[in-house]
């Protein structure tokens, strides 16, 4: 059904992108309402980013763009054309307050120069994006980075940023630390305060759930559809996730190739879907919980199971892994302006092995200290108490005599962004550890890499800023499996991409404990996830094992009342 004329806030008209010969968005119309929310969902690379970054005028260079993008409303300050509105009617503002011109213009944004976008970022556009790391200040504290969000300026700005900070559920600590000192879930908790601190017009949101679990998520899509209600803004949600639309959004965009290939209300296109590629997404989402089979091979004896993990002839099998008494500390933190913050555990008494072969998955709201201990067992950072072993030997001295362990465990970071150098391309990225084998050799193996996470061949001659965020996830486990190492540590490894994608990637993974005896510690918020790859689980709780045991006991009849609350807090899928 049309949107009424006066009541669209956005309307988006034969948008086009393109990349020298190739399109990338092919052009896609939009009408946007006030206050509503709609879902744009499709396959990693389709071009739902994309769409975002055209219409915040945010397209990096080689990339351009056509069409119209009108919103409604004149801004204060912008110089560019108007477009007139038929039938001139009241709206409503970032304020709240009814503006009596405001659905009379409609800026044309595709017109506007980067300093007219500027002026109306923050203000009337707000967007939180898809890798907080490349949206937040490596060398500015969190707090003044909100600060300069909301204006920066005034005696009760302290106030407001503390305020915003507990409104996504983060402690006041979080104001003094720097962004590297802050788990993914949390750095994009402290995105979403940004974009929200002006109550903008228009929320853009680019996968800005995809490093929080289940029960951090379920408060943040409780927030956005408050804010969203309160301030009468709309928001265009881009999300992998099917069950997270449907429990927020009303209307949904599916996107294939750069064409948006279905749209309509949630409940019509989720129950009938009218387009092959809505129904492969479906049916995907649906099936994401299966039961991988298992095959482990420790110390050269492989046993087939069904879930659990098997009981070796050879039993007992010497960890591989050993986590023992390990206590992690931050702080303390002191700014001048600041209220001194007390010394943080992030890790506190932890102990656990892992044995050859074994499938770990270790889950627990953002915070709980899960990415902290995978960078303990990577030897990138030093326990403040208790021992870390790999293969028996101590994870501890220089980065020289840590040499062996780069060998042994490879990790795949959260944020492939923020782990790819922009200046290389992928193959060389991909082939930065094979450098004593003979050149040939080494493109063949870069080339086998990418094929098997799913890239084509000519990736390999693109620089990462050219792929979407799954596909440069992909990237990252391509470069972190080219050593052929003992020990896979993935930290949110899958968590952005889609679900046919994803699927693939988790298909690989477990291949890969098959073939090469691949033992793998996964994090992840996605509870279907861990359930489908990891035969045992621990559940972390403010930097505490509370609970772990073979993942089908645990998720079936949980013994603690948080594992329970992680476990309800999962997004429900209509027709699931």
């Amino acid at each position: 059904m049309a949107a009424d004329a006066d009541d669209v806030l956005l309307r988006v008209r034969g948008l086009t992108v393109r990349a020298g010969e190739r399109t990338l968005v092919d052009g896609i119309d939009l009408d946007l309402r006030r206050g509503e929310r709609v879902g744009l969902i499709g396959d990693s690379g389709s071009g739902k980013s994309l769409t975002c970054l055209s219409i915040m005028g945010l397209l990096g260079d080689g990339l351009e763009r056509a069409g119209t993008i009108e919103l409604a409303g004149a801004a204060s300050g912008v110089d560019g054309p108007g477009v007139a509105a038929p039938g001139s009617a009241a709206g409503v503002g970032a304020s709240g307050v009814a503006d009596p011109g405001d659905a009379a213009t409609r800026i044309d944004l595709a017109t506007l120069d980067d300093r007219a976008m500027a002026r109306l970022r923050g203000r009337r556009l707000g967007m939180v994006f898809q890798e907080p790391m490349t949206a937040l200040d490596p060398l500015m504290r969190v707090g003044d980075q909100v600060a300069e969000a909301c204006g920066g300026r005034g005696r009760g700005i302290r106030t407001r940023v503390a305020d915003l900070l507990a409104r996504m559920g983060l402690p006041e600590r979080v104001a003094r630390a720097w962004p590297h000192e802050l788990s993914g879930g949390q750095r994009q908790r402290v995105v979403l305060a940004m974009a929200m601190a002006n109550t903008p017009d228009l929320l853009l949101a680019d996968e800005p759930t995809t490093a929080l679990d289940t029960t951090v998520q379920r408060r943040m899509l409780d927030l956005m559809r408050e804010q969203v209600a309160d301030a009468h803004t709309s928001l265009l949600f881009v999300t992998h996730d099917l069950g997270v639309v449907a429990g927020l959004c009303e209307r949904v965009l599916v996107m294939e190739r750069g064409r948006v290939v279905e749209a309509g209300p949630i409940g019509r296109v989720f129950r009938a879907p009218g387009h092959p590629c809505t129904r492969r997404l479906l049916a995907a989402a649906r099936l994401e919980a299966r039961p991988l089979p298992r095959v482990h091979a420790a110390d050269g004896i492989r046993a087939e199971t069904a879930g659990t993990h098997p009981v070796h002839a050879c039993d007992p099998v010497e960890p591989i892994i050993r986590v023992d008494g390990v206590t992690m500390v931050y702080g303390p933190v002191h700014r001048r302006g600041w209220p001194r913050v007390a010394a943080t555990p992030a890790l506190a008494d932890v102990t656990f092995d892992v044995r050859p072969g074994e499938r770990l998955g270790v889950v627990g709201e953002s915070g709980s200290g899960k990415s902290t201990l995978l960078r303990l067992i990577a030897g990138l950072d030093r326990p403040t108490a208790g021992r870390v072993t790999v293969t028996g030997r101590p994870v501890a001295g220089s980065e020289r005599t840590l040499r062996w362990l780069r060998r042994v465990v490879q990790l795949v970071f959260q944020d492939p962004m923020g782990s790819l150098d922009p200046q290389m391309r992928v193959g060389d990225i991909v082939a930065e550890g094979l450098a004593r084998l003979p050149r040939a050799e080494r493109r063949q193996r870069v080339a086998a890499l990418l094929r098997r996470v799913g890239l084509p061949e000519d990736a390999a001659g693109r620089h990462p800023h050219r792929f979407s965020g799954g596909q440069r996830q992909r990237i990252a486990i391509a470069r972190a499996l080219a050593v052929a190492p003992r020990v896979l540590l993935a930290d949110e490894a899958v968590s952005a991409l889609d679900v046919t994608v994803r699927g693939a990637v988790l298909d690989l993974l477990d291949e890969l404990v098959a073939e090469q005896g691949l033992t793998l510690v996964f994090v992840s918020h996605d509870l279907g996830v861990v359930r489908a790859l990891c035969d045992r689980v621990i559940v972390m709780h403010a930097g505490r094992v509370i609970e772990q045991g073979p993942t089908e006991r645990v998720f079936s009849a949980p013994e603690q009342a948080y594992t329970a609350e992680l476990l309800d807090a999962m997004p429900v899928l209509p027709g699931a």
